[in-house]
């Protein structure tokens, strides 16, 4: 790919570092070789770059950079007789010398990024390496970046890496896109990776903050390049326009102080409508293309909200039809729960109480705070003031994130 002349040699460097280090996975066969390996071309590229000037394609000089001193490395180790195969069976000897191939062609780096992304959410690895790994390789975070969003150490972070790595070498995980019976599986793991990676950042489970805007912003990146990669393949774009609709209200959900503000009061005119309108449009596509999956029926209970001017015009009726359907396609006490909150918005907060009363009952939620705090709000608002704080207690005793706890600690104050 051809740089503009304005652009800098870091904002390169952020572009295409997954697009090569997918290439030198590739090619080199190791994933630590090929992070090293780039990591030497980009310090290269920071020496001779402003020096010699940038060449015609960045991306094939750091490819072939990188590629040979990831080649030059193997051959030095200690592993160098059992590795020599590898190279010379991934790559012709002479291009190790010759001059560049054609290292930019978009659709071999496409193929590339897509069995990185199909590796490192393999289902033979824990859901916490697929994460970390996806975050490492295609993201570009730092351990210590994965470990704070995560509130890990960068310790703990690093051994998770080292085992998924370990792991991917023992278990000769193959670098390669699924064969076509397995895709629709495999492409829901992958989806599934991403939703998670959002989620952790939009309402973050633990911590001082609600939000871990990183988090955010790299799930929302890849699943805009899961949707280039595989336009034809259902579900990623009714991700895609989910994880839109939902930031779309970052700037309103919590004050200056950093205190939550609920979805009913929050200011409706800091929503991003730019982030609205792509995420509708990104939803009209997927509805037309495909029958409503899981995320797609979420997006339209989002797109529901950014319709609405007021809290008072949203249409509560027709999302809790789309949690009982929600339900049908994937059955979980969460959507439950969420149905149950709709129920009460639409037909009263009794009816709500009752389904959530199902709930408690069923006990398949116990220790989930946010069972309880919907209680406490039902309760409250039918006047059961005893009742409704000691919801709250319940729900305070369970909280992990510090922004919940003191939204919940200040219902209970009103309610005292």
């Amino acid at each position: 790919m051809t740089a503009t002349g304005d652009e800098t040699i870091e904002s390169i460097f952020q572009r295409e570092r997954g697009k090569i280090l997918a290439t030198l996975i590739r090619a080199l066969g190791d994933f630590d070789v090929a992070e090293d390996a780039l990591a030497s071309a980009w310090e290269a590229a920071l020496r001779q770059w402003p020096v010699e000037g940038r060449p015609d394609s960045p991306q094939a000089w750091l490819i072939r950079t990188a590629r040979n001193r990831g080649i030059d490395e193997i051959r030095r180790g200690a592993t160098a007789h059992r590795k020599r195969e590898e190279i010379q069976s991934a790559i012709a000897p002479e291009e190790a010398s010759g001059p560049a191939p054609d290292d930019s062609d978009e659709p071999s780096v496409g193929d590339d990024l897509l069995r990185l992304i199909f590796t490192c959410c393999h289902p033979a690895l824990a859901v916490e390496a697929q994460v970390a790994l996806t975050l490492r390789t295609l993201g570009g975070l730092s351990t210590e970046e994965i470990g704070r969003a995560f509130l890990v150490s960068p310790v703990v972070m690093a051994q998770r890496l080292v085992r998924s790595k370990q792991k991917i070498r023992s278990a000769r995980i193959p670098y390669r896109v699924p064969d076509e019976v397995d895709l629709p599986e495999r492409t829901a793991a992958v989806m599934s990776v991403i939703y998670l990676i959002f989620n952790e950042g939009y309402s973050a489970s633990s911590g001082e903050t609600l939000l871990r805007e990183t988090l955010v912003l790299e799930a929302i990146r890849l699943g805009r390049l899961l949707c280039q990669l595989m336009p034809g393949q259902q579900g990623p774009r009714g991700l895609l326009a989910l994880m839109l609709l939902h930031d779309s209200r970052r700037a309103a959900r919590v004050t200056p102080e950093g205190d939550l503000v609920v979805l009913e009061e929050q200011d409706r005119t800091l929503w991003n409508q730019g982030q609205i309108a792509e995420g509708l449009r990104m939803l009209h596509e997927e509805l037309g293309a495909h029958p409503p999956d899981a995320y797609a029926v979420q997006a339209a209970i989002a797109a529901l909200h950014a319709r609405a001017a007021r809290a008072s015009d949203t249409d509560w009726r027709q999302i809790a039809a789309l949690y009982a359907r929600l339900f049908v396609l994937g059955p979980s006490p969460i959507v439950m729960l969420n149905h149950a909150v709709a129920v009460a918005m639409a037909e009263g907060p009794r009816e709500g109480l009752r389904l959530l009363d199902q709930l408690v009952v069923s006990g398949v939620l116990h220790g989930y705070h946010r069972l309880p705090a919907a209680r406490g709000d039902l309760l409250r608002r039918l006047g059961r003031r005893e009742e409704s704080a000691a919801a709250y207690r319940e729900a305070l005793a369970l909280v992990g994130s510090d922004v919940e706890r003191r939204f919940l600690q200040r219902r209970l104050e009103h309610l005292d």
